[in-house]
């Protein structure tokens, strides 16, 4: 594998990391929705604000959201929001998993 590849892999894997924790994709959902400030999100996720900041912060990182402060508030919204197609994949694989293990739960009970 020559460096450029590595280095395009190691960017993909980047966004991949930072989306993997259920706290950050409920973020990304409900920034589906609209942009949020900090403050919103904090009372939705019933966390502190420093734990959703961070979270806020590994998103930011990963080119996923951007922010806009506004006085004392941040408000954030996805950067791309073609992201969410990721999710629909996603969602095609837990649901070809669970077809796949109702199948042999029946092969295996009969």
């Amino acid at each position: 594998m020559d460096t450029s590849r590595k280095n395009h892999l190691n960017a993909r894997a980047r966004v991949l990391k930072a989306m993997a924790h259920p706290t950050r994709l409920f973020i990304i959902e409900e920034l589906e929705k609209a942009e949020r400030c900090v403050c919103d999100l904090t009372e939705q996720i019933g966390a502190d604000v420093s734990t959703v900041s961070k979270h806020l912060s590994v998103l930011k990182q990963a080119g996923i959201v951007i922010d806009d402060k506004r006085g004392n508030q941040v408000f954030y919204r996805l950067r791309v929001p073609c992201i969410l197609n990721f999710f629909g994949c996603v969602e095609s694989v837990l649901e070809s998993s669970a077809r796949d293990q109702a199948a042999l739960l029946n092969v295996v009970g009969k």
